[in-house]
């Protein structure tokens, strides 16, 4: 057979070989969390329908926190399913797109509520200058475009599910920065509140893709608090402050019977070859140190589709710890 083709008829699982020959291969349907839409307009941060699994206690208190309106601060190690808590909850209540503020150690509070592109408009401004049109005063409201914390914020029927993800990772004092806007359910955008009153309504960039909204006076105020899931890894502590104005969510490890009905959830309960075996190395595992439970869902995709997990250092590779040096 020509090395430059090949088919996977022969129940080989290898798509690469390592043997420096070029080959056309017909690549495995890839895992259900691992599927992209290939229409570009639909955001990565639409509702993911896949099955969320948690104990009726933990559902509990998203419940309480739904209820009283107070964001929900989500704890607990990696791979537990913090930020997937945001999709689950917008899935199942049919709240849209979630709106995600990934936080590192820049991260602002006004970046999550709005960016002015201050220099766009002077650029604007001056080319029109140099071109010699005489037309009206540019539109101010085409330079402002709300970030995801500003966007959740917007008046409308229903809450927007808004995720804050990692902030632990964000500078000391922001968590004292969020404590206004979550207690006002608003805040102000300077650049439009000193424009004229003939002009106070302004239609500005949301960030939901191609979306405009009305800001009047330079203000948003929502009218039902959004659904604000905080997710932490437990790097720092949290103000007191902070703290009492959350409802606090510790999500445990999913003990064997949970894992299983994970994994039988994302990947069908027939069909599951050695998923016993799997989830027993996953275990023994887990309690000598950090494993995700994607880790145990990768593992039993992989043998689902015929790769040999025996095979030397694969299992290691997917089911490794996650603290410590790599």
């Amino acid at each position: 057979m020509n090395p430059a083709q090949d088919h996977q008829g022969n129940g080989d699982w290898r798509l690469f070989r390592g043997d420096g020959q070029a080959r056309t291969v017909d690549f495995p349907e890839a895992p259900p969390w691992r599927r992209f839409d290939n229409n570009s307009s639909v955001s990565a941060s639409t509702p993911r329908p896949l099955p969320y699994l948690i104990g009726q206690a933990e559902a509990d208190i998203v419940n309480a926190a739904l209820h009283l309106r107070r964001p929900l601060l989500v704890t607990g190690r990696p791979g537990t399913g913090k930020s997937s808590l945001a999709y689950a909850i917008a899935h199942e209540l049919r709240l849209g797109r979630v709106l995600n503020w990934p936080v590192n150690s820049r991260a602002a509070l006004q970046d999550a509520l709005y960016h002015y592109d201050a220099i766009g408009r002077l650029r604007e401004s001056n080319l029109r200058n140099e071109a010699g049109e005489v037309s009206g005063e540019l539109d101010v409201g085409s330079y402002v475009r709300l970030g995801a914390l500003g966007t959740a914020l917007v008046p409308g029927p229903r809450p927007r599910v808004l995720l804050v993800d990692e902030l632990d990772k964000g500078d000391v004092d922001l968590p004292n920065d969020l404590l206004n806007v979550f207690e006002e359910g608003e805040f102000e955008i300077p650049e439009l509140a000193r424009l004229p009153e003939d002009q106070a309504s302004v239609q500005v960039m949301t960030a939901d893709p191609e979306s405009w909204t009305e800001v009047v006076s330079g203000r948003v105020r929502c009218s039902e608090f959004p659904v604000v899931v905080i997710t932490s890894n437990g790097e720092r502590d949290f103000p007191p402050a902070f703290l009492r104005r959350c409802v606090r969510l510790a999500l445990p490890e999913p003990d064997p019977d949970r894992l299983l009905a994970i994994v039988r959830a994302h990947l069908g309960s027939a069909d599951l070859p050695g998923v016993d075996e799997l989830l027993r190395a996953f275990l023994a595992r887990r309690a000598r140190g950090e494993l995700a439970t994607d880790q145990l869902l990768n593992a039993v995709f992989l043998r689902k589709g015929g790769v040999d997990l025996d095979a030397d250092g694969l299992l290691d590779a997917v089911l490794h710890r996650l603290g410590g040096t790599v």
